[in-house]
């Protein structure tokens, strides 16, 4: 029997109706699969266009037996000279000019007398010739990873140590100011110190500033060793270097922006360094030595006695193109305050400084270069420590201990 004919009405909607939502439901999954696809080949296109910018052609490669790719790079060739200011520079082997005694034997005055010499892992691996330089590869995992890939390598925060109570950052470091400076000169500890949470890290390092008259614009030329899993995406203590023209708004670590001209082909920026300094025993320790050359107005890396890594040229710089206002040596550590306690990432090698020797990190060979070009010791500086409970400073002449472990009994 036939519907009568106002059901049969009825009837004919909630079919159309079914129809309907079989007919939708599957095309607003399609289109939004459709979307998905289409924000993974953008992102996938983005990151192949910044790999083909960090990853210059290489002429050799070494594979790490950490897991590290170094690419031999023409030394003309490398990322350096993407920069606009540095289209027709001239690649500088050495500098116009050396500070007086600027060569320094590492002293043994906290260190064991049985020093191991600082290495990087892909050295067992290979070397790369004459007229290349070592860059460690970036990798497309790790760009995918990054939390923007345009920003990948760039300084998350502004860490000039500073007296401010800061949420975020905590250091240990020592500021000479005052002068006028052309130079600095630190031996740093290497340790391994435990990072709790990924988006954290333990540095030790220099920083050498120049600010303009309110403090606000700022330069700096920075290095050290660092761990530091969001960007290395491992847990072991790496060399670095960074530097910036505008206050953090822009610069970079290591090689990932144009700016650093490298002149060494046997230390890569980024990699692992080793060994490690062995609590209670030998101490690995590695020194950095920065200066000016006043013929070309360059600032010069050298790593120990026997590395002449290359240079920043001073027309990157605006305020720090001609001289430095502050040079600051010491630890820092971010703390996320994961569950409202405080992290319990080390600095150092994880020990207060008044465990002195073997035991605590330690700066030493702490010099500057003043504004009547001689190399002195500090003179005109002053501590910053954030939380001493958490970690600390103790000074003695031309060096210092400091570190700490983090969260403990007496850091809640």
């Amino acid at each position: 029997m036939a519907p009568p004919c106002g059901s049969g009405r009825r009837w004919m909607r909630a079919v159309k109706l079914i129809l309907f939502l079989f007919f939708l439901i599957p095309m607003s999954s399609v289109g939004i699969r459709n979307t998905d696809t289409i924000f993974d080949k953008k992102k996938k296109l983005e990151v192949q266009r910044q790999l083909k910018r960090l990853n210059k052609p290489a002429l050799k490669t070494i594979k790490s037996p950490d897991g590290d790719i170094i690419d031999c790079v023409d030394i003309k060739k490398q990322p350096a000279f993407d920069h606009p200011l540095l289209k027709n520079h001239t690649i500088q082997m050495r500098p116009g000019s050396y500070p007086e005694g600027f060569l320094f034997k590492e002293s043994n005055n906290i260190s064991s007398n049985s020093k191991p010499k600082i290495t990087q892992n892909w050295h067992l691996n290979g070397r790369c010739p004459e007229g290349t330089i070592p860059i460690r590869r970036t990798k497309e995992e790790d760009l995918l990873r990054a939390s923007s890939v345009a920003n990948y390598g760039r300084q998350k925060y502004n860490s000039i140590p500073n007296d401010a109570n800061n949420a975020i950052h905590e250091y240990a470091t020592l500021i000479e100011e005052g002068d006028t400076y052309y130079g600095m000169n630190a031996e740093m500890n290497v340790w391994n110190p435990h990072v709790q949470e990924q988006n954290e890290f333990s540095l030790a390092q220099f920083w050498l500033a120049a600010a303009d008259n309110n403090g606000v614009n700022r330069d700096t030329i920075e290095g050290g060793v660092m761990v530091y899993y969001e960007m290395n995406r491992d847990y072991r203590t790496r060399l670095f270097t960074f530097w910036t023209n505008n206050g953090y708004q822009s610069g970079c670590y290591n090689l990932q922006c144009p700016g650093f001209v490298q002149t060494d082909n046997r230390l890569a920026f980024g990699a692992a360094l080793e060994p490690y300094s062995d609590y209670g025993g030998d101490q690995s320790s590695v020194n950095f030595f920065v200066f000016k050359d006043n013929v070309h107005g360059n600032w010069w890396l050298q790593l120990g006695d026997d590395y002449l890594m290359g240079y920043w040229p001073s027309s990157l710089f605006s305020i720090l193109s001609y001289s430095a206002t502050s040079v600051t040596w010491g630890g820092e550590v971010t703390n996320e305050q994961r569950g409202g306690q405080h992290t319990t990432t080390q600095m150092g090698s994880g020990h207060f400084a008044e465990e002195g020797p073997h035991r605590a990190s330690f700066f030493q060979n702490l010099k500057v270069i003043d504004h009547e070009q001689i190399l002195r010791g500090p003179r005109d500086n002053r501590r910053i420590v954030t939380h001493p409970d958490c970690y600390n400073l103790l000074k003695r002449d031309d060096f210092f201990y400091y570190g700490g472990p983090g969260r403990s009994s007496v850091c809640p």
